[in-house]
Parts: structure tokens; C-alpha cells; sequence
């Protein structure tokens, strides 16, 4: 029996792999797990300059998830490979470098930093804000995006795996796009624009009004995005969103995907990776499967 995956070239031994900016940078979950038996680790969000994030509440529990206002806090593209990619490269799990940027500028140069840099595979986050574009994502509209990718694309040699965002106006419109202008493998979903408000102050909870919803309470949305994407494009597609089972992860390889990410979840079990690997081996050697591709968009009409 087999979980070996295949990504964009890059073999992960098993299709879990651990979402950004919900794993920090590994090194917190060492104590909690063997981060080897991961299939690959994503760092926590990077732009090319040092970001403090956002002041006042960041995260807020909800029903089957969570919100949360960061504001991509992190020690820059240039810190990450000095002091946090060594460690990460020591985990034994692929080394995913998640990259956002205010600018196309700002992407183009930390994705020229991280072209040198020892990592497996680029993911490039296109859900943070255009200043230049008054203050809309990079990831809403098409035409935007793929000029973002294109542009990335010229600046980064290596595997490169874009990060979609479900607030887009049209999720497959935006997978194929971004697919043209040069990405080898797509990520979806990203956090659903949500907010909540503090009925003692009378206000909203999060500084910015809205935040990033994510957990089980997005799942079935997210399944179905991936599943419309994982139909219309050739390159591989990673599903997440809400995934906490093995169950969870399961659907989402059986809808198409090649490999899944896991986030919220982590929040409440920090090893939770280690359940979800422990039940899809054991639904494989019950259903007399061996090898994990079997599975890939078996569910499929």
C-alpha cells in the first residue's frame, strides 16, 4: 500500500500537507509530532519586507470554525531564509513557501529571493491586498490575477502552486486563468470573507470589520470548488478547506485533488495530521486499496 504522491514533480510520502499560517514555520509542532510523517509543511504567510500584522483581535471562534485578522505577521522573505528554512528543511516533510505581496512588484522580488532558496515548491498566495488596485485581492478577478502568476512566473524558476481565493467571481474562470499564465498546480480554497461583532461594545470584533472564515463549516463549499476546478484543469489541484477526518480528506482526494492541506484543525489537535493519515491507510487496507491514486477523482460524474 502506497500514499507516495506526486506534485508537480516533488514526491510527497503521504498527500498531507500542513496549511499556511496555521503551522507557523513547523518548528512549534515538533514537540506534538513527528513532523517527518508529513507529507509536506507550508510556512506561515511571507511578503518580501517584515509585516507586524494587524492590531486588536486577530482570531474569533465561531460555530464548526473560526475567524481570523493577522494580517500576514511574518520576518520577511530574506529572515525566512536565513533563519526559519534551515529547520524546516530539517522536518523530513516538503518545504512549501507561501508568498504574498501588496504589489506585483513585491511578489516578483520575493519570488526572485525564493528562486535561490532550497525550497520544494512555491505557493504563491493571491488573496492580499492590491494597494495599487485601491485595495482589492489580486485573487477576485481573472484577468488581474494571471497577470500577477505571469509575472511571478518570470521570476521563479521552480514548481509554483497558486493559491485561490472562493471569494473570486468565478472559481473556474480563475483556476483556468491562472493555469494559462503559468501555474503548475492549484490550491483552493483560501478563507471566506466573514465577519462578527461584539454585542457589549456594540462594534465589530475585527479592526479591518471582516475577517478570514475557515474550519468544518466551509468544507462542503470548499469541496464543491474543488471538485468544479479539479474538472476543468490539467494541472494537479490541492483541496482545503475545512478539513478535520479522515473522512474530510478523503472526499476531497475521491473529488480530484492530488494532495490536501490542513489548517483549523491543527487548533484543536496539534497532531490531528497524525489521525488523519492513521484513517486513510485504514480505509485503504479495508477497501483493498493500493495505491492512494485509485482514489483520485474516483467520485467524478
Amino acid at each position: 500500500m502506497t500514499l507516495k504522491t506526486k506534485l508537480c514533480g516533488v514526491t510527497l510520502k503521504n498527500p498531507l500537507i500542513m496549511a499556511s499560517g496555521t503551522f507557523g514555520f513547523g518548528a512549534e509542532f515538533a514537540e506534538y509530532m513527528d513532523l517527518s510523517a508529513l507529507g509536506g509543511i507550508c510556512s506561515k504567510g511571507l511578503t518580501l519586507h517584515p509585516k507586524q500584522g494587524n492590531y486588536g483581535s486577530r482570531m474569533w471562534e465561531t460555530p464548526a470554525g473560526m475567524m481570523n485578522s493577522v494580517g500576514l505577521q511574518n520576518p520577511g522573505v530574506a529572515c525566512f531564509i536565513s533563519d526559519e528554512l534551515p529547520r524546516m528543511r530539517r522536518s523530513g516533510a516538503a518545504v512549501i513557501a507561501n508568498l504574498g505581496g501588496g504589489t506585483v512588484e513585491e511578489y516578483v522580488e520575493g519570488a526572485r529571493l525564493l528562486d535561490s532558496a532550497d525550497i520544494d515548491l512555491l505557493e504563491l498566495n493571491i488573496s492580499c491586498p492590491n494597494v495599487k488596485e485601491g485595495g482589492a485581492n489580486f485573487g477576485i478577478d481573472p484577468e488581474v490575477a494571471a497577470g500577477v502568476v505571469s509575472a511571478v512566473r518570470g521570476a521563479f524558476r521552480g514548481p509554483m502552486m497558486v493559491k485561490l481565493s472562493p471569494n473570486a467571481h468565478d472559481i473556474v474562470d480563475m483556476a483556468l486563468a491562472c493555469e494559462a499564465a503559468g501555474a503548475d498546480a492549484l490550491s483552493l480554497v483560501n478563507t471566506f470573507k466573514a465577519m462578527a461583532i461584539d454585542i457589549h461594545r456594540r462594534g465589530p470584533v475585527f479592526r479591518n470589520v471582516s475577517a478570514g472564515l475557515s474550519g468544518p463549516a466551509i468544507k462542503p463549499i470548499a469541496l464543491r470548488m474543488v471538485y468544479e476546478v479539479a474538472g476543468a484543469v490539467k494541472v494537479p489541484v490541492v483541496g482545503l478547506g475545512g478539513i478535520a477526518t479522515a473522512t474530510d480528506a478523503l472526499e476531497f482526494i475521491l473529488a480530484g485533488a492530488a494532495a490536501v492541506q490542513i489548517g483549523t484543525a491543527s487548533f484543536v489537535k496539534p497532531d490531528i495530521a497524525l489521525d488523519i493519515l492513521a484513517g486513510i491507510e485504514e480505509y485503504m487496507e479495508r477497501n483493498k486499496v493500493k495505491d492512494l491514486r485509485e482514489l483520485r477523482g474516483a467520485a467524478r460524474l
